[in-house]
Parts: C-alpha cells; sequence; structure tokens
C-alpha cells in the first residue's frame, strides 16, 4: 500500500476492529505502519481512532465511513471484518434477528465500501471484504449466514470486475477462528473441545499479504483455514 499522506502511514479502515480477526486486523496494520482506523460499537485497543456505529444501521455505516475517512484525509484500504450469526432454524428464528444477521454481514458491506468508493479511487486503494466458508458451502440451522456470506461472495465477485484498474478488490473466505464469535452461542452450536480452528493472526497475515501487493497485481481470492478445516471444502 502506499499512503495516502507522504507524512503519515495507509490508513486502513477496519469494520469489527474492537474483536476477533477485525482487532487481528487491527495490530496487523499498526505494526506494518499503517494507521488503523474501525468502525464498531465498542472501542478498540487504546490509540486506535474509531467511530462507534451499529453496523446494522446502513445509513449510519455510511455516514461514519465518511467520517473517519475525511477525519483521516483519505483511505488507502477498507477490510470488511464485522460479522455476526445466531445458528437455528430457519422457523425459530425471530424476524429480526434473521434480518440483523444478514444486514450485519452483508448489507453492511456493501455501505461501508460504497461510502468508502471516492475515497479508495483517489488513492488507488484496495479492499478486502470477509466472507467465510459457509459463504461457498451451506449447512442447516445458518440460513440467515449462509446467504449473508453466499452473498458477500457474489458482491466481491462483481465488484472486482467493476472496479478493475481503479481499485484491488480481494475476496477472503476464512475458516473459523479462535476467537469470542461462538462464546454467546447455544451449546449445540458451540465447536467442540477438540476442534481445530485457526489463529485470526494468521488469517489477518494473508488479509496483510493481499494488501502490500503493488499497483498491477490483486490477489483476487483467498481461503485460509485451519489445515484440518472441515467446512471446506
Amino acid at each position: 500500500m502506499t499512503a495516502t499522506r507522504p507524512d503519515a502511514g495507509p490508513a486502513v479502515l477496519v469494520t469489527g476492529g474492537s474483536s476477533g480477526l477485525g482487532a487481528a486486523v487491527v495490530a496487523a496494520v499498526a505494526a506494518d505502519g499503517g494507521r488503523p482506523l474501525v468502525l464498531d460499537r465498542q472501542p478498540p485497543v487504546e490509540g486506535v481512532d474509531w467511530t462507534e456505529c451499529d453496523l446494522a444501521d446502513t445509513r449510519a455505516a455510511e455516514a461514519a465511513t465518511r467520517h473517519l475517512a475525511e477525519q483521516a484525509g483519505g483511505l488507502d484500504a477498507v477490510v470488511t471484518a464485522a460479522g455476526t450469526d445466531v445458528p437455528g432454524r430457519l422457523a425459530d428464528l425471530p424476524g429480526e434477528t434473521w434480518d440483523r444477521i444478514v444486514a450485519v454481514d452483508l448489507l453492511a458491506t456493501a455501505a461501508v465500501i460504497r461510502a468508502a468508493l471516492p475515497f479508495l479511487q483517489t488513492s488507488a486503494g484496495r479492499i478486502v471484504t470477509v466472507a467465510s466458508t459457509l459463504g461457498v458451502k451451506a449447512v442447516s440451522d445458518a440460513t440467515a449466514y449462509c446467504a449473508a456470506k453466499f452473498g458477500v461472495v457474489g458482491f466481491t465477485r462483481a465488484l472486482a470486475a467493476e472496479l478493475a484498474g481503479q481499485v484491488g478488490v480481494t475476496l477472503l473466505i476464512p475458516g473459523g477462528m479462535r476467537t469470542a464469535f461462538f462464546d454467546e452461542r447455544d451449546p449445540q452450536y458451540k465447536p467442540g473441545p477438540d476442534a481445530i480452528l485457526n489463529d485470526p493472526a494468521d488469517t489477518a497475515a494473508a488479509i496483510m499479504f493481499a494488501l502490500r501487493q503493488p499497483p498491477g497485481c490483486a490477489v483476487r481470492e483467498m481461503v485460509v483455514c485451519a489445515e484440518q478445516e472441515t467446512s471446506y471444502p
């Protein structure tokens, strides 16, 4: 990445940057000399610029993205790491819960990128969207999450075609990671004690690899998971 401002490192907006994969990306960007910017409902680590935002409110997500970008003097990259899920059968999930999963995981991805595009086109920047292995392989009791993540896959592939030669676009398909993502689930939907999960820092390192590509070279898609991941292929 080439920084928009020569007096500062590249500005990288990370959604969901206060925990899980997002926090790992924030740490990796900072360690690489970049300036992480965060959209989240909770504060990130001390010293990181952020704006509080419920990403389920897509118009608010757009406004918050523009605010952070303007405050930073531009954007060099966006990583849409925010995600949520509440597993359950379609008939059992309240409509509001189902809708929120799709809003945070898919609609907010598009909303943040839409607001960031003018800044990224100016900087010839990069986008990394975060789907899931459940964006290419459907399972029971995950209709909202699969619908959203399959949507992220299609959205990103179309976006890559649309922005070719202007903004680099990478689709990340990660497997399960050792994060708090599973903590609030009912016991039957939590990984077992013998589950093999990836370190989010390793997935963040893959994201940094995509962000570091020279102008004209794009990593279009990456699958990053534990070697014995059961949800892929």
